[in-house]
């Protein structure tokens, strides 16, 4: 009795620590998504510049004094964003721009914290026995790459141009998204578990096709916020008034580079590129509905979700467009971009489980 006793008090404990792991992870699937959907409005705001220093310690506290609001307020005067776009801004609009940036870092300097000490007390408790510790180990790592790439983009943006490159804006945003993904992935592993036994070996290539196409739309979608496209048109379904606007593959030289370089044919290719999206997501939820091995329920639920989100999607995006992307709509637009990748990354865990 009493080795039965310690047995199930042993089961008790291993499960609450396991849950604890779960819970963990998708904590840092939820901060990483809030630091997205907010760094999305520090940019649309034009906060990200009024920083212009990345002191990874002193800075967690902002200007306490009136001095050292005028000292931080002269360092912005001598940037090209102030001297070319916000020349005139008194004080206490710099201090509404800065404090927008400041909690976008102290955000992120927070989420770090939570990844590193649960992290640490997990490895040091066994939780997370060291010889499986590699992945979890990554999550911290790719939160200082994102730092480090944070910092990158932002000193883009100091030196002649007053706007950050949309190349290491990109970047930015798909190593956020590498962060979701990867701790998404994990958490999804502890709370279903290993591989089965049913074979779906096509459904996984069509959910992995589905990730491909929308991984490339969200990086347009970066170089669309970098290159500040979203309002060169405002009109749908024609843009300048024609169906294919002219110079689209001819402005620049040589032709590929107008797909990265070119405002317009970036905001043409994110527009209708949705579109592929779409037909590869109706394709997959066709396929996922009609397969004749029985599949979990949420299986099916997942694909008739990324059916909705898409439309949704392709929706809220018509809208940003027509009302010259405001705020709120372009938070909405960017935020369920997150939700369908994140629906797309579970099919895949999923049908992949189901594969093995």
């Amino acid at each position: 009795m009493a080795v039965y006793t310690e047995t199930l008090s042993k089961s008790r404990q291993g499960g609450r620590v396991h849950r604890m792991v779960t819970q963990w992870l998708f904590l840092v699937v939820a901060l990483v998504m809030v630091l997205v959907v907010f760094g999305g409005y520090v940019r649309l705001t034009r906060s990200g510049l009024s920083i212009v220093e990345w002191k990874v310690v002193t800075g967690t506290l902002p200007p306490l004094s009136q001095e050292a609001w005028e000292a931080e307020f002269a360092k912005y005067q001598a940037t090209p964003e102030y001297q070319k776009v916000n020349r005139g801004m008194t004080l206490d609009e710099y201090r509404r721009i800065y404090y927008i940036e400041y909690f976008h870092r102290l955000i992120a300097r927070i989420a770090g914290l939570l990844v590193v000490i649960p992290l640490a007390i997990f490895l040091v408790r066994g939780a997370i026995p060291w010889r499986r510790a590699g992945p979890y180990l990554a999550i911290p790592v790719l939160f200082g790459v994102q730092g480090f790439l944070g910092w990158y983009m932002v000193s883009s943006g100091l030196e002649d141009n007053p706007a950050v490159s949309h190349f290491r804006l990109t970047i930015h945003l798909l190593t956020a998204l590498a962060i979701l993904g990867w701790t998404l992935w994990l958490a999804l592993s502890q709370v279903y578990g290993g591989p089965g036994t049913t074979p779906q070996r096509n459904l996984v290539w069509g959910t992995r096709a589905v990730l491909a196409v929308l991984v490339l739309q969200i990086a347009y979608g970066g170089l669309v916020a970098g290159l500040k496209a979203g309002w060169i048109s405002n009109t749908w379904p024609r843009m300048f008034g024609a169906w294919i606007p002219q110079g689209l593959l001819s402005t620049l030289e040589p032709w590929w580079w107008n797909l990265l370089e070119n405002a317009a044919t970036v905001h043409f290719v994110h527009r209708w590129f949705a579109f592929v999206v779409a037909l590869a997501v109706v394709a997959l939820a066709v396929a996922v509905y009609r397969s004749r091995t029985p599949l979990e329920p949420s299986v099916r639920r997942a694909a008739l979700a990324l059916v909705l989100l898409v439309g949704i999607q392709i929706g809220l995006g018509i809208g940003v467009v027509w009302f010259s992307v405001p705020l709120w709509l372009a938070l909405v637009h960017q935020a369920t971009a997150l939700l369908l990748f994140m629906d797309t990354l579970f099919l895949t865990h999923r049908l992949y489980a189901l594969s093995g």
